[in-house]
């Protein structure tokens, strides 16, 4: 099982509330897919009891601030593929839906994880695409995060 979060943006009551979703549901990893926002938001991040993965997104201006605040937690990149579980993953903001489109049609990937839209929507098909919604719940007025089964990509959304 592994957490699935975007857009935080600051939003430190709602990075709580994620961060407490994913250690009550024993995750293996959290996936945060862009727009962190501010440096300080590390210090929620480290009370996760599961590793990080994060990625920037398009209104994460402050990369080195928030490179040197994250460095313990994992490397920022705007971009990155993982393996989990057997699964391969893209991880990426998602402010190009032809390059979102182009990483489902490759088929190097099980998975693609995005962002940026603020809004939940999962597409199933032979390359999965999750966006978990925005955690800060800014947009939507709805903050959400994904619990992810990555042996039969089974998912849950929760609102915290």
């Amino acid at each position: 099982m592994i957490g699935i979060m975007s857009d935080s943006h600051d939003h430190l009551e709602a990075i709580r509330a994620a961060v407490e979703v994913f250690n009550q549901a024993g995750v293996k990893l959290v996936v945060h897919a862009g727009d962190l926002i501010a440096p300080f938001t590390s210090k929620e991040f480290e009370k996760l009891q599961a590793p990080l993965e994060a990625i920037f997104g398009n209104n994460d201006g402050e990369r080195r601030g928030l490179r040197a605040a994250y460095a313990e937690l994992c490397t920022l990149e705007d971009f990155k593929e993982l393996e989990i579980g057997g699964r391969k993953i893209a991880v990426i903001h998602g402010t190009n839906e032809l390059l979102v489109d182009a990483l489902r049609k490759s088929g190097k990937y099980d998975l693609v994880i995005r962002g940026h839209t603020h809004h939940t929507e999962i597409v199933k098909g032979q390359t999965m695409v999750i966006n978990p919604g925005e955690t800060c719940g800014y947009v939507s007025g709805v903050k959400t995060v994904i619990l992810l089964d990555t042996h039969d990509l089974s998912w849950e959304t929760v609102q915290i």
